[in-house]
């Protein structure tokens, strides 16, 4: 079940879900509008191939930039943070969605990491690309997207009690952790 805006409110006052900082304005009827941080994360251009399962070659030729603003240039991928630090209990996952006025300017938050498991904590990276023709400005604080709740049966192990659980309490954008994983 998705939660409505009531829920959500509810959920966050008695502790279940936990935003910070937490603006009630941003409560939407199906969702929570999330923030765009400050820290970003970007690959320069290179013919260097990056191995999932080697740190140094996901690490390098990497740029690091704290502001205010930042250009998203035309086809660039780029890792952001959102201002929103969120907890989730062991009943509630979210998704990461965009909105809609960004997406018309060419803005997408996410490949493919949308998912965030019950149990997870930890400002949420952004994998965000600009499709347009057009840089576009974005500006830390903005509302960039929204989090959609769902409610789901207790996980037996949620994100925060699993082995090896690579971004728990992360802060800023984080590079890809892959090469934690054992090779099949």
């Amino acid at each position: 079940m998705i939660l409505v805006d009531w829920q959500i409110l509810d959920r966050i006052a008695r502790g279940f879900i936990s935003v910070n900082p937490f603006e009630p304005s941003l409560v939407q009827p199906n969702s929570l509008d999330i923030r765009l941080g400050n820290h970003f994360v970007w690959y320069e251009e290179s013919g260097e191939v990056i191995d999932p399962y080697r740190q140094d070659t996901i690490a390098s030729g990497t740029q690091e930039y704290t502001a205010d603003s930042i250009v998203l240039a035309p086809g660039r991928f780029m890792l952001a943070e959102t201002l929103e630090v969120i907890g989730l209990p062991d009943n509630i996952v979210a998704s990461i969605e965009g909105k809609s006025s960004i997406a018309r300017l060419g803005v997408e938050l996410h490949q493919t990491g949308g998912w965030i498991d019950a149990g997870f904590r930890g400002s949420i990276t952004l994998e965000m690309c600009n499709v347009n023709a057009r840089p576009v400005r974005v500006y830390a604080g903005m509302p960039i997207g929204q989090l959609v709740f769902y409610t789901t049966e207790r996980a037996a192990e949620p994100y925060d009690r699993k082995p090896g659980a690579k971004y728990m309490d992360q802060r800023q954008a984080t590079l890809s952790r892959y090469h934690e994983n054992p090779r099949a």
